[in-house]
């Protein structure tokens, strides 16, 4: 008798698309500023950033206060202006624990941009974190995505 076992990794890797009627440029504004992040995050996760801090390229750090009180440092790791942004979360002035946020836009020659949202914790090494991380669910990507668009596409 032979037995087989299957053993499934879990999903660390989460992204939703959608096309935005919207031009990538206007689109990526409102990522790349962090002081119009909360207005479109569908997570109800951040509460505000100073104003004045739009990433310009990879290695810019923004910082937001998240709707749980605390303040979280962001590191730019990927940047093309209009095109991609992602970043890595930290407490200030500490290690990122292992989770990255991206958007990728790419505009669409009938018009519009299709915009994909990821949310990636395959560095997430802390199991006390992974509660959290799981709960960044395609649903919970696609609430922001949802709303950026409806905030773009309203310009």
């Amino acid at each position: 008798m032979c037995l087989t076992e299957s053993v499934t990794q879990e999903q660390r890797i989460v992204s939703v698309e959608r096309l935005v009627q919207a031009e990538a440029a206007s689109i990526f504004e409102l990522i790349a500023d962090p002081a119009q992040q909360p207005s479109w995050d569908g997570n109800d996760n951040l509460a505000s950033a100073e104003p004045g801090q739009r990433v310009r390229r990879a290695g810019d750090v923004f910082v937001m206060h998240n709707t749980g009180g605390h303040i979280r440092e962001n590191r730019v790791v990927e940047f093309e202006e209009g095109l991609r942004i992602a970043w890595k979360p930290s407490p200030v002035g500490g290690p990122a624990p292992g989770h990255l946020w991206r958007w990728e836009l790419e505009p669409r020659p009938e018009g519009g941009t299709l915009v994909r949202h990821s949310y990636d914790w395959t560095e997430l090494d802390d199991p006390s974190r992974f509660p959290r991380a799981r709960s960044f669910d395609a649903a919970a990507l696609r609430a922001s995505l949802d709303r950026l668009a409806a905030l773009a596409e309203s310009r």
